[in-house]
């Protein structure tokens, strides 16, 4: 049943989406003294892609706006003892076929003000052992590393709502209308009024844009991370492996405590599958072994390995702006992979999009626009995906 406009409760601008970008963005359009409401279908924040993340941050991108946003992120990250930021490093080891892109991604890098490092195959296996075989070099950096997503975003939460916003849980959106003031959404069996909407809905960002007649090319894609046993004494280290990423093959892990957590993303995994896909397993244990042949002493433990989703686009570069088909609507979406080490740029940028001011960062490239040029005109994806 509608009511009336004049009935509804009123907001200036409603976060679709309690994840670490929809929490970051709350509190800061709160800390601006905009009425704001955050809209969750889960009981709790951060139960979605956040809080299945393998949790890395890194300043390694390829494009200087992803390069931007991590580091303006981890510059918050490091003064916010919710974060548990611990500076573990990332270490790429890269195939002769990437390494020339690769080494310009450096170049960039090292402009914007980010300490990466370049190394020959005999010192990288100093830092992990691998075969080289088919390496041309490594890159570096000691101040990516690892963050704990589940307590940023609870943080981010409590000072949303200590800043006045309301948290609405267990509210599904059911419906999204468009009117002269704005928009009535239809939330958890309630409606609402709100002249603005933030859509940070992650991997179902997509299907929100439909709702309100939008087209957000946001798909779901599930990724696994495999969990290893407690190591055996003659892999344990004093100081923990860094997020270490094989390029040819994806293949990626890192320590957790006294395991590894590792991984490799399928590409044929599209939508919302559910649950570990098992047979997968074989895919990531043979690049594991060709090119860290130590993991032949690994043992996997089935009960500690997870599943979520990514939130992917396209070029596998956010969408993050005010949507040119209505003023009304930002997008804070798609981050394929790298949501939580942008989060805390994207919640300031967000604020500043609702409250009329120029971004911080120049996000001209993360416009959703770039998505319907013609092909040749489309710049270049993204390409240190993990």
């Amino acid at each position: 049943m509608n009511l009336p406009l004049s009935s509804l409760p009123r907001f200036d601008v409603a976060v679709i989406g309690a994840g670490i970008i929809g929490c970051a963005s709350a509190w800061r359009l709160a800390q601006r003294g905009l009425r704001v409401v955050l809209i969750e279908r889960e009981s709790a924040p951060a139960t979605g892609s956040t809080g299945r993340s393998a949790a890395g941050i890194r300043l390694q991108f390829s494009d200087a706006t992803n390069i931007l946003l991590s580091a303006h992120s981890l510059q918050e990250y490091r003064d916010m003892p919710e974060a548990g930021y611990r500076p573990i490093g990332y270490l790429f080891y890269v195939p002769h076929a990437d390494w020339p892109a690769h080494r310009a991604a450096v170049d960039l890098q090292r402009s914007l003000g980010a300490p990466v490092q370049i190394l020959d195959p005999g010192q990288a296996v100093h830092v992990v052992p691998a075969s080289t075989r088919g390496i041309a070099g490594a890159t570096w950096c000691a101040q990516d590393g690892i963050v704990d997503p589940h307590g940023i975003c609870l943080s981010y939460a409590a000072r949303a709502r200590d800043a006045g916003a309301r948290i609405s849980l267990r509210a599904g959106v059911e419906a999204i209308d468009a009117h002269p003031q704005g928009w009535t959404i239809t939330a958890g069996g309630e409606q609402l009024q709100a002249a603005t909407i933030v859509n940070a809905a992650g991997a179902w960002a997509g299907r929100i844009g439909a709702m309100a007649g939008l087209d957000v090319p946001v798909d779901a894609a599930r990724r696994v991370v495999f969990a290893s046993a407690p190591l055996p004494a003659s892999l344990a280290r004093a100081h923990p492996y860094p997020l270490t990423v094989d390029v040819g093959s994806g293949f990626y892990f890192r320590s957790e405590g006294d395991r590894l957590i590792f991984g490799q993303s399928n590409p044929d995994d599209r939508g919302f599958s559910e649950g570990i896909d098992w047979a997968w397993l074989d895919t990531v244990v043979a690049s594991a072994l060709d090119r860290f042949p130590w993991f032949e002493d690994v043992s996997l433990d089935r009960k500690a390995c997870w599943w979520g989703y990514y939130e992917i686009t396209p070029d596998h570069h956010a969408i993050v702006g005010i949507d040119p088909r209505h003023h009304r609507w930002i997008n804070a979406c798609g981050f394929s992979g790298h949501g939580v080490q942008q989060a805390a740029a994207v919640g300031r940028i967000v604020a500043q999009l609702a409250v009329g001011e120029a971004p911080m960062i120049d996000i001209d490239s993360l416009s959703i626009e770039r998505l319907r040029l013609p092909a040749d005109a489309v710049p270049r994806p993204e390409r240190l995906i993990v």
